[in-house]
């Protein structure tokens, strides 16, 4: 038996409307995998990316660098635990409100400038967390440039994370696959149910916002049959 993982990307088009934009199955930490699977998504048409929201794989950033040059968004809740890891469980409320005051602010600008300030007060104290908050500042308040009605959606792999467990709910139901065609003809047919779905949901994010994001419209990638 051959443990697999199937990797799934989403996406939320011009149209403010999210998607399924692609599935893959492979080692999940190997920076080549990472590679091949955007760049499939790549030459299918996908363009225009402007932000990537995933886990901390190094693999998957340098791939994200390479192939769409976007911003990474560093899942904001994932971040927190890591911070917190350094902390004194009796300090882990005064800490969490101190970084929490930075996504209070109504910029980047701001944000940065709280961030540092933060990471400043706490270095004496809390040395590896201060030189953490130093290492990741971009990746954690990147949401931050966009629009800021998007900003709930855009700074946490949650969004993702209910869509993975829904298929590892119903994949669980058959335990064990006889071949790597199997997995992708029930993840598939789970995602080609929800991508239905959510054509049928209001926006994800507004058109008017949206459209302050390009100048020219981003295609909808083809779909692939499972």
């Amino acid at each position: 038996m051959v443990s697999v993982a199937a990797i799934i990307a989403t996406g939320v088009n011009t149209e403010g409307r999210r998607e399924i934009l692609g599935l893959g199955l492979g080692p999940s930490e190997a920076a080549v995998f990472w590679l091949g699977f955007l760049r499939k998504l790549e030459k299918r048409g996908l363009k225009g990316v402007k932000l990537v929201i995933s886990d901390a794989h190094e693999g998957l950033k340098a791939a994200i660098a390479q192939i769409f040059k976007a911003s990474w968004q560093r899942c904001r809740v994932h971040f927190m635990r890591n911070a917190l890891a350094h902390v004194p469980k009796a300090q882990h409320q005064m800490v969490a409100a101190a970084i929490r005051s930075v996504f209070a602010q109504n910029t980047q600008a701001e944000g940065s400038k709280t961030w540092r300030h933060v990471a400043d007060q706490l270095r004496a104290r809390l040395p590896k967390l201060a030189a953490l908050m130093d290492e990741a500042e971009a990746d954690v308040i990147a949401f931050m440039a966009f629009p800021r009605a998007h900003w709930p959606k855009l700074h946490s792999t949650n969004p993702i994370e209910r869509l993975n467990k829904e298929v590892k709910r119903r994949a669980d139901v058959v335990g064990i696959f006889p071949n790597e065609a199997s997995i992708i003809r029930l993840v598939g047919a789970i995602l080609l149910e929800q991508n239905d779905e959510w054509q049928l949901q209001h926006r994800y994010m507004t058109l008017e916002t949206m459209n302050t994001l390009s100048e020219e419209p981003i295609p909808a990638l083809p779909t692939i049959a499972a």
